[in-house]
């Protein structure tokens, strides 16, 4: 199994835990026999949140290292960087990262949570709670651009409107002329999607400036635990869609953390990449030992069965045969005035639908091709 994932760089506070969480997930499997009986082996290599060593290291894990299976990326970059050479080679790539949606490829299996799982639960009930002038910052590349996209239609969906909409470029961490443009839009909430260490210091910033609004956000908290690395309150009043982060109070949940801290006793926190990358190594468990073998074609077959499924720590996921993504509970938190979480709302079940009813169906073609709720998968596929 190759591991491509930041352990340096502007991601490696989100991303070190997914190391982990496959590191855990293939301790256990070993302990108790292997796959078909044969010990799982991890090829890891520290990408530095580097898109090039993304394409270097993916070369060099499926032509010379002969993995079976390559879990790698944090960022869409990274993956639409990788992910030609994952085809090229005719690899099988788990993602494990929530992101923007639309990546039709049967050579990717996708763990993470997509924009109708997120945004079609969040921003309605954000609308509901707080109002329909909706502000927009976002990272700019093809996460941001894309997210902001399902943004936009879901807010006029609702009968809003977007009265600002603002794209940052990675790296920046000044947001002066940013935060006076949201504080003259007269917005009701502002939805930040905002990624890596540099762009959260926007939270910091816009405390000091008493920008009091409403957050909501698909990505801060479940990866990067802003909550716990900014002191209270500057992400108060913030609401996020995750599928899962270590405050969940059930027992499954709860076990999960223990066995957890228990490997890794100093880790600051548990994020829902993490849990998505462990079960990610058990629903590929799943797969080679239905097919009996490794074959990607055979693997295929097992998911178009269309029950590949298990009881993770976030509760039932199984993976959609059609667009080979997931399903997820999905958990909408609350960050308070002193940063602790509670939950609103918990949809349970909610299925990764968009792609598959765009037109997707990977049991039928491969297009190895993204697509956007502007740009759909043609009507022939």
């Amino acid at each position: 199994m190759g591991v491509l994932e930041d352990q340096s760089g502007d991601f490696a506070v989100a991303t070190i835990g997914k190391v982990h969480g496959i590191q855990l997930a293939a301790e256990e499997i070993n302990e108790s026999g292997g796959i078909n009986g044969r010990p799982l082996e991890l090829v890891i290599y520290d990408t530095q949140s580097d898109n090039r060593r993304y394409q270097e290291f993916m070369r060099r894990v499926l032509q010379r290292d002969k993995v079976d299976v390559v879990f790698a990326g944090f960022s869409s970059a990274s993956r639409e960087a990788y992910r030609p050479i994952v085809d090229q080679f005719d690899g099988l790539a788990f993602y494990n990262n929530q992101y923007e949606g639309g990546v039709c490829d049967a050579n990717m299996i996708v763990t993470g949570a997509v924009p109708e799982q997120q945004f079609s639960t969040l921003i309605p009930y954000m609308m509901e709670k707080y109002g329909k002038k909706v502000y927009t910052i976002a990272a700019d590349y093809n996460f941001g651009q894309i997210s902001a996209e399902w943004v936009r239609n879901i807010v006029a969906e609702n009968g809003g409107e977007m009265v600002g909409e603002e794209f940052i470029p990675l790296g920046v961490s000044q947001f002066s002329q940013t935060i006076q443009n949201i504080q003259q839009a007269d917005a009701d909430f502002l939805v930040t999607l905002l990624v890596g260490t540099a762009q959260a210091s926007y939270y910091e910033q816009a405390a000091s400036a008493n920008v009091d609004l409403p957050m909501a956000s698909s990505v801060n908290v479940g990866q990067g635990y802003e909550h716990k690395r900014f002191q209270p309150p500057s992400l108060a009043n913030m609401y996020v869609t995750t599928n899962w982060i270590e405050e969940i109070d059930n027992p499954e949940s709860k076990a999960f953390v223990e066995k957890w801290r228990a490997k890794f006793p100093d880790e600051p926190y548990i994020n829902q990449e993490a849990e998505n990358s462990y079960l990610a190594v058990y629903l590929y468990k799943q797969m080679v030992e239905r097919a009996g073998t490794t074959d990607h074609d055979a693997i295929r077959d097992v998911i178009a069965e269309g029950d590949v499924c298990m009881d993770a720590p976030e509760g039932n996921v199984c993976i959609d045969p059609k667009s080979q993504h997931m399903s997820h509970t999905i958990y909408l938190a609350r960050v308070e005035e002193d940063h602790s979480i509670t939950f609103p709302k918990v949809w349970e079940d909610i299925k990764p639908y968009w792609l598959g009813e765009a037109g997707c169906d990977l049991t039928k073609s491969n297009p190895e091709a993204q697509y956007t709720p502007s740009n759909p998968p043609p009507a022939s596929e």
